[in-house]
């Protein structure tokens, strides 16, 4: 993340994000397979590992993802490429990233409970999650909040602005912060 400073001098945080140029590697229609859809692929990588029907399907490059969006209608073909200058700055947008993996966390981290007092006896029981409940069942109810691992959760940020968008280099300046850790791939849709 970073600053950016508009032409009347305001100053917002943002997020630079790389986007790579995607290829269209199948358009589906509603004819041939019941609906309609572009297929997109990023991250070009050796073809060494891939199988010939993947490459076959690809035109012979190989992919590190491959994503099928629905649409309406659409006049892409297969093989043409989508660049970042599909997006006008103050254009509002939504991404949609696997948010950053935090491990194991009791409550207080994960839900937010408060934990007991230090007061009146209790030494060691600051950030534990007190009683769950016990009367008249012999078993924990389905759903209930309890320590484990948080994140690693697919999450959309909606509303997200366009500041910037840099054809030559192909960055994508975004007002806030979007989900995931850096170098994670995210699905940027216009609004």
């Amino acid at each position: 993340m970073t600053q950016f400073y508009s032409q009347e001098g305001i100053v917002s945080p943002a997020t630079i994000l790389i986007a790579l140029p995607n290829t269209v590697t199948d358009v589906r229609t509603q004819e041939r397979d019941g609906y309609t859809a572009v297929q997109l692929a990023a991250f070009e990588k050796s073809i060494k590992n891939t199988s010939k029907a993947v490459l076959g399907h690809t035109g012979g490059k190989a992919f590190e993802t491959t994503k099928e969006f629905r649409v309406e209608e659409t006049e892409l073909k297969k093989g043409d490429t989508i660049a970042v200058n599909i997006f006008t700055p103050g254009e509002i947008i939504s991404a949609t990233g696997i948010s950053k993996g935090k491990g194991f966390q009791g409550v207080v981290k994960r839900h937010g409970f408060k934990g007991g007092p230090r007061s009146h006896g209790q030494k060691h029981s600051e950030r534990e999650p007190g009683s769950i409940g016990g009367g008249l069942r012999s078993r924990v109810p389905q759903g209930m909040r309890m320590a484990g691992r948080m994140g690693g959760d697919r999450i959309t940020v909606r509303n997200l602005t366009v500041l910037a968008v840099d054809t030559e280099n192909g960055f994508l300046l975004v007002k806030g912060a979007v989900p995931g850790k850096r170098g994670d791939s995210i699905e940027i849709r216009s609004v």
